[in-house]
C-alpha cells in the first residue's frame, strides 16, 4: 500500500502548476471550478497558490488518512511525486512527519 495514503504532505507544500489545457474546458480532465489562473497560459490548483498551500482536491488530515478527490484526473506535476523522492522527503519533513525509506534509482 502506498504511504501517500496516509501522507498528503505533497499536496499540502507545493503550488501545483500546469499548462492550461490540462484543465476541463482546454480538453483535459482537471475540473475547472479547482484551479486559478496563474497568467495566460498557466493555471495552478486552488489553495495551492498562498503561504500555506493546501489542494483543494485534497481529502483528510495530512499525516494521517488522506485522499485526491480527482486522482484519475489530476494534472501532469502530480503524476511526477514519487513516493520517497526528494520532493517527497522535503514536504514530509515541512509537516513534522518521519522520512520514507530511501528510493534506489532503477
Amino acid at each position: 500500500m502506498s504511504a501517500c495514503l496516509d501522507c498528503g504532505a505533497c499536496c499540502a507544500t507545493f503550488r501545483v502548476s500546469f499548462y492550461w489545457a490540462e484543465a476541463a474546458d482546454g480538453g483535459g480532465g482537471v475540473p475547472v471550478n479547482l484551479t486559478e489562473k496563474v497568467d495566460s497560459f498557466h493555471r495552478c490548483m486552488r489553495g495551492t497558490w498562498s503561504a500555506a498551500p493546501r489542494c483543494a482536491a485534497l481529502q483528510g488530515e495530512v499525516g494521517r488518512k488522506v485522499g485526491c478527490t480527482i486522482y484519475p484526473q489530476r494534472p501532469s506535476p502530480c503524476h511526477q511525486v514519487e513516493e520517497g523522492s526528494a520532493q517527497c522527503q522535503r514536504a514530509r519533513r515541512q509537516h513534522g512527519l518521519l522520512p520514507l525509506p530511501e528510493r534506489l534509482p532503477a
